[in-house]
């Protein structure tokens, strides 16, 4: 068991931790949970790790006390969601729970997280490292939009007052981190670790180096942050990019390049760590939903190359695919009858994009010189392995687990990867959907056509909506031969940039929507969240298309914004 308390980490017999995580999240020993994650690869690396889950930061801050100073750093995480898009909604009002919160409580963790912990720890243990990571972390490391501020804001660095940051899925920058503290490497040498950032007053120019605008002028130019966004976003779309500073005042803001994609062998042994997958023993059997909803997933691989500009995924976890061997995963299936009320259905067989297991490009040596966003829009890559035959592989093998009953697909899905406006793209396109529909849906199928307005979709990076009336009548087949009464859920977003009141109308009205009977569920409209570090955000604080440097609407009246999406309804 991970400690979270001085009585715990007594009776494991440590005079004090090596590392210290502080979460907003409540603790959950479970690998969808990256504080989780971090605590058990940093233990299989030989280091003592505590968790602090959900301090109390408006009282006497006993909490960031009560372990008092871990022997090589802190490391802070606001938890799985940024913590504004955590409290607020789209239209800027406090949501009233919190998932990640025993019992849904709302209120257990402060605004921008990442930099109130962090702050404290550092007023309290001044000679102590401080590591940030974590969504949070990971989306703010550069100049970005905040949309509950409405201003551009600078690096979290500056305001956390943190010595280190960590972006990107974290396990490997954080045991070279821990490494190289327990080593006494000297600054220049940590310094050097990728997928890391720092703050320095002088910049090493040993390393190949893009210098950005300074956060100075991209405040005081939409233009220049529009295009110091577009070069943020080339490098994390490559796989070998290059430093990236930015100047803030005096200092500078230096961004590594990212380790390189974990291989198969490496991201199977993170998830053959001995977690729990059980909420810490402290909460005593309390409710947390955010833990109801994934006790019974199986992440099958990390990454997307999807490329939508809204999603935050390919920012974080990157544009290529990271796959767990078929053995890993089965040994996780047959593990689940471990668990308490386990009954033998795994919720969610899948990932960012349930159907991306393995895929990639054909001939890698492409992908190495590749700068594409998204591997999928505005066509599919002529160098895109789309073939879905491993993947009905695995669907096989999980489902002839010992303790297996059924294995649901509870991620969305690209249907882009096996079919058009034509039809299905190759042999193996139809006989996955019919397994995905047939075995592996509940009785719902979620898909993500975004809207159906040329326009708004070609902004959204979305294919066109003719997909989805394609999906619609396969569908509609196999669920009729197969006796089956089955939804088709189609999620929809308004308020994005270019979206306008008639083209809620046009969404509203399409035939495709409408005359099918109990086939279709149509109540998932989502209003537009600008989040940091997405090409909508910064075509929503622009006003600029980041493809034509052309203007284009953006609806930014919450009102008129909350109309957008209430139009669909009462059209309805």
């Amino acid at each position: 068991m991970i400690p979270t308390t001085k009585k715990e980490i007594d009776a494991l017999g440590w005079d004090a931790p090596d590392v210290i995580l502080f979460s907003g999240d409540a603790f959950i020993d479970h690998p969808a949970f990256g504080a989780a994650v971090i605590a058990r690869v940093l233990e299989d690396h030989g280091y003592n790790v505590a968790v602090v889950p959900q301090p109390n930061w408006r009282d006497d801050l006993r909490d960031f006390k009560k372990l008092g100073a871990p022997k090589l750093f802190f490391g802070v995480t606001a938890g799985a969601m940024d913590s504004m898009v955590n409290h607020y909604t789209a239209a800027k009002r406090l949501r009233s729970n919190d998932a990640y919160t025993p019992e849904g409580r709302s209120g257990y963790r402060p605004d921008y997280a990442v930099t109130v912990y962090s702050n404290i720890l550092k007023q309290l243990f001044p000679d102590v490292p401080v590591i940030i990571g974590g969504i949070e972390a990971s989306l703010r490391r550069l100049t970005h939009y905040d949309y509950w501020r409405d201003t551009l804001r600078p690096s979290v660095l500056i305001e956390s007052k943190a010595d280190y940051l960590v972006y990107g899925m974290g396990e490997r920058p954080i045991v070279a981190l821990a490494d190289a503290f327990f080593n006494c490497m000297d600054q220049s040498q940590i310094r050097r670790i990728p997928q890391i950032g720092y703050i320095t007053d002088t910049v090493d120019n040993s390393q190949e180096t893009i210098e950005l605008s300074s956060f100075e002028i991209c405040n005081s130019d939409k233009i220049k942050f529009a295009h110091n966004f577009k070069i943020i976003e080339r490098e994390a779309n490559k796989m070998h990019a290059k430093r990236l500073v930015e100047r803030v005042g005096q200092e500078y803001v230096v961004i590594n390049p990212p380790f390189p994609p974990m291989s198969q062998t490496e991201i199977d042994a993170v998830y053959a760590l001995p977690y729990t997958k059980l909420p810490h023993p402290r909460y005593k059997g309390k409710r947390i939903p955010a833990y109801d909803m994934i006790k019974f997933s199986i992440t099958t691989h990390r990454g997307c190359f999807g490329g939508c500009n809204f999603c935050t995924i390919a920012a974080h976890q990157g544009k290529f695919i990271q796959s767990r061997s078929p053995e890993s995963i089965c040994d996780e299936a047959a593990a689940l009858s471990n668990l308490p009320d386990f009954k033998g259905n795994i919720s969610d067989l899948g990932a960012p994009t349930a159907n991306m297991y393995t895929l990639g490009g054909k001939d890698k040596t492409i992908c190495d010189k590749c700068e594409r966003q998204s591997c999928l829009f505005p066509k599919m890559c002529s160098n895109l392995d789309h073939n879905h035959s491993r993947l009905l592989s695995l669907y096989d093998s999980v489902l002839k687990t010992k303790g297996i009953r059924h294995a649901y697909i509870g991620s969305g899905i690209r249907y882009d990867l096996f079919l058009d406006e034509k039809g299905f793209l190759d042999e193996t396109s139809e006989p996955y959907l019919h397994s995905v529909i047939v075995n592996h849906t509940s009785g719902r199928l979620k898909v993500a056509p975004e809207h159906t307005s040329p326009n708004v979709l070609a902004l959204m990076a979305k294919p066109p909506f003719t997909y989805f009336e394609t999906l619609r009548r396969e569908f509609l087949k196999i669920t009729k031969a197969e006796g089956l009464r089955y939804q088709l859920v189609p999620y929809f977003i308004s308020g994005h940039p270019g979206c306008t009141m008639t083209d809620m109308e046009s969404l509203s009205e399409n035939q495709a929507l409408h005359g099918w009977g109990q086939s279709l569920f149509m109540e998932q409209v989502q209003d537009f969240t600008p989040t940091p570090m997405t090409v909508s955000s910064v075509m929503y604080y622009t006003g600029i298309d980041l493809k034509s440097d052309k203007k284009i609407f953006v609806e930014r009246n919450i009102v008129k914004k909350q109309r957008q999406k209430s139009f669909f309804f009462n059209k309805k």
